[in-house]
């Protein structure tokens, strides 16, 4: 996904914000790139003093996402076939302290624990700049797929029954609730909800591991859920181009976490 916004566009979006944030967070003021580098049109949820998270986003939403392969290969060997350009940018966030999780299984309680993060260094420590990235692979991969490719591959039937549908990118009622009242126990900062499109609105990074979508694919494959008759490296293609909007696809997860850690971020799992 590339957004389009121009320099002179951005200043005037950030600093509009800026002009309205008297509260906790920004408001509907930074509707346009900085909700999209989320995959959505609501209003990013970013504190109102964390002008390098601020950035970081419009960054990430000017990031290409490519999402139009035909077939991709086992191992990734070539930058431009994961999203480089927006794993660069989190691993070149300077601003400390930032956390990477390692996440596996989508029944776990890992959006919670990283809502609880984020809640505890923005207003406990005082870190509004705090970023958290989700190295997601496992189960919990799963939950980064739009609905279409969980109806048409049976996802639910890999995630466990907990998961009919992808809950996990559908923002509840709670989402809806007013950001300056962050200590509302069913706001959009409280265990209602732990959604990860929310998450991504309050500046939370989540990548794919490319390794997880072959093995899913192969996975598919052998159980014979495979309804186009797609070769191994079409079907890794499509399930990479049915991301939700907003991740960022990396070779790997595990061969991933190092070049985050030797980046300054704090493993978490």
């Amino acid at each position: 996904m590339t957004v389009e916004t121009g320099r002179r566009g951005v200043l005037q979006i950030i600093g509009l914000g800026l002009g309205l944030a008297t509260s906790a967070t920004v408001g509907s003021a930074l509707t346009s790139a900085t909700a999209r580098a989320a995959g959505t049109d609501k209003a990013p949820l970013i504190e109102a003093g964390a002008g390098d998270l601020r950035a970081l986003m419009e960054r990430l939403a000017k990031a290409p996402r490519r999402r139009d392969f035909k077939t991709v290969p086992m191992i990734l060997t070539k930058p431009e076939e994961w999203d480089h350009e927006a794993l660069t940018e989190v691993m070149a966030y300077r601003p400390k302290p930032k956390q990477v999780w390692d996440n596996t299984d989508i029944a776990s309680p890992w959006l919670n624990l990283m809502r609880n993060a984020l809640n505890a260094q923005i207003w406990s420590f005082r870190h509004p700049d705090f970023l958290a990235v989700s190295a997601t692979h496992g189960t919990a991969h799963l939950a980064l797929y739009d609905q279409e490719t969980w109806e048409k591959y049976k996802l639910a039937d890999l995630a466990g029954p907990k998961f009919k549908s992808n809950t996990l990118i559908v923002e509840g009622k709670a989402a809806s609730a007013d950001p300056k009242n962050f200590e509302d126990p069913a706001g959009v900062f409280s265990p209602e909800d732990n959604a990860i499109p929310v998450l991504m609105r309050r500046g939370a990074v989540f990548t794919s591991c490319h390794n997880a979508i072959w093995e899913e694919a192969g996975g598919l494959i052998a159980k014979g859920v495979n309804p186009d008759k797609l070769s191994h490296e079409a079907l890794a293609a499509e399930l990479t181009n049915h991301l939700i909007p907003g991740v960022i696809l990396t070779p790997g997860a595990v061969g991933t976490l190092p070049e985050l850690q030797q980046a300054g971020f704090h493993y978490a799992k």
